[in-house]
């Protein structure tokens, strides 16, 4: 007990400013006879998943989507527990490509799979999932091949024969990248490896092969849900249950996290009619759904992403309570088939993303992204997420018909892109 008389009259001379002789004493040795009273703030520990982090803004737990782009739209990726709605292109082509991108991320993390459609066989979507790549991280010649055909370089005098008067203004990354790394990147070009794919664990949702007795029939009737609803709900559930992601069963191996992609919900082929008529007979059947769907998702380590075709619901109504019941809402527009797809301005892209609502977690109300002039391109190793740029209005080189395209099609941006011009005026750069 000899150190403790020492360690107190060392605290008590450091805060008189004590002679010379006591300030050679380890800081060790101060602390060895007493606590400090300074203590480190616990906060809730979040359980340590792979392929998860946690949120910088609110410590939500993240996941990737398996777009990197777009988890930095989002606010840094998923959160688990929530709901994820896209709104399906025309034909298609580009949701389900997001929503393998989602299942593929899950694969090569270790995390536990759930494929529900009605149009095709979930094991025939898990086989033609894109390979993750080696080479994960794009290369900074890569990094600058994507600033010089968006217009920025490092170049004064490019600079200048581009826009003169935004050549003091900071420069806007076309390809948002987030700080750390989260995700990963896929070759669409490729699919996921056999052996990979017997490591990960799976479960199938396949509407046309499920068969109803007499009294599913009647819980359906008796819920106001479809048929198909029903026995979907049942089956993630059941799933959420044995597999202990809600804590009922508590995992006995290290926590995981379940991933449930469902493909065109609300499609004729779901036994719903939303999509046929503009007073469908189920008028509540997809939001009870949802409603009950979010419940499971909220008290379980799992997130969801569904697909749902927007452009073919008739009632406006019904589409606006299924985006209110969703936590993520982004929309994605293709040029194929539209005139967009010959227009100057979207040479460079394939589509527009439209993010009507992104998730305020801990809150009643949801927030609007500010950002309107977001749009991807599709290559053989990277979907990319950027924002839209206006090409140059180059007066030697650019005819009269080109601005008036220009201008036109620069209204739809003007919120996001700068000045654009009105009636038959080109754009004044």
């Amino acid at each position: 007990m000899e150190g403790l008389p020492q360690c107190t009259a060392l605290r008590a001379g450091c805060s008189k400013m004590a002679a010379p002789s006591n300030q050679g004493v380890n800081c060790r040795e101060m602390s060895a006879g007493t606590e400090t009273s300074f203590r480190r703030k616990v906060r809730g520990k979040l359980p340590a998943i792979r392929g998860t982090r946690p949120s910088v803004h609110n410590g939500q737990l993240l996941l990737s989507t398996g777009v990197p782009s777009l988890d930095h739209v989002l606010g840094g990726g998923l959160a688990v527990g929530t709901l994820l709605l896209i709104e399906e292109d025309t034909y298609s082509t580009y949701s389900n490509l997001l929503l393998k991108y989602f299942l593929a991320e899950g694969v090569v993390n270790g995390h536990e799979i759930y494929i529900a459609s009605a149009s095709e066989d979930p094991a025939n979507i898990l086989k033609d999932l894109p390979a993750p790549l080696t080479d994960e991280m794009p290369k900074p010649d890569d990094r600058k091949s994507e600033k010089q055909t968006s217009g920025f370089t490092e170049d004064p005098q490019e600079t200048m024969k581009i826009a003169w008067r935004y050549q003091n203004m900071a420069k806007v990354e076309s390809l948002p990248m987030s700080s750390t790394r989260f995700g990963h990147y896929y070759d669409i070009s490729k699919t996921i490896s056999p052996e990979m794919l017997q490591t990960a664990k799976s479960h199938s949702f396949y509407w046309p092969g499920t068969f109803l007795n007499q009294e599913d029939s009647l819980l359906c009737s008796s819920c106001e849900m479809t048929c198909d609803y029903y026995r979907l709900l049942e089956s993630i559930q059941r799933v959420i249950h044995e597999g202990g992601y809600d804590g009922s069963n508590p995992q006995k191996r290290q926590k995981n996290i379940l991933r449930i992609g469902i493909q065109s919900l609300g499609s004729v082929l779901w036994g719903d009619d939303i999509c046929s008529s503009e007073h469908p007979q189920n008028l509540h059947s997809l939001t009870r759904f949802l409603y009950a769907l979010r419940g499971l998702l909220r008290t379980s380590l799992s997130t969801c992403v569904i697909t749902v075709p927007a452009h073919l619901i008739q009632n406006k109504a019904i589409m606006l309570r299924v985006r209110n019941l969703s936590d993520t809402v982004v929309g994605l527009e293709s040029f194929i088939g539209s005139e967009k797809e010959t227009n100057p301005l979207y040479k460079d892209y394939h589509g527009l993303l439209h993010v009507h609502q992104v998730p305020r977690l801990n809150s009643l109300t949801c927030d609007a992204s500010d950002t309107k002039d977001l749009a991807f391109k599709l290559k053989r190793k990277l979907f990319a997420i950027e924002r839209l740029h206006l090409p140059p209005d180059l007066s030697d080189t650019v005819s009269r018909l080109s601005k008036q395209d220009l201008a036109g099609s620069a209204k739809l941006l003007s919120s996001g892109c700068g000045t654009a011009a009105a009636g038959e005026k080109h754009l004044d750069f």
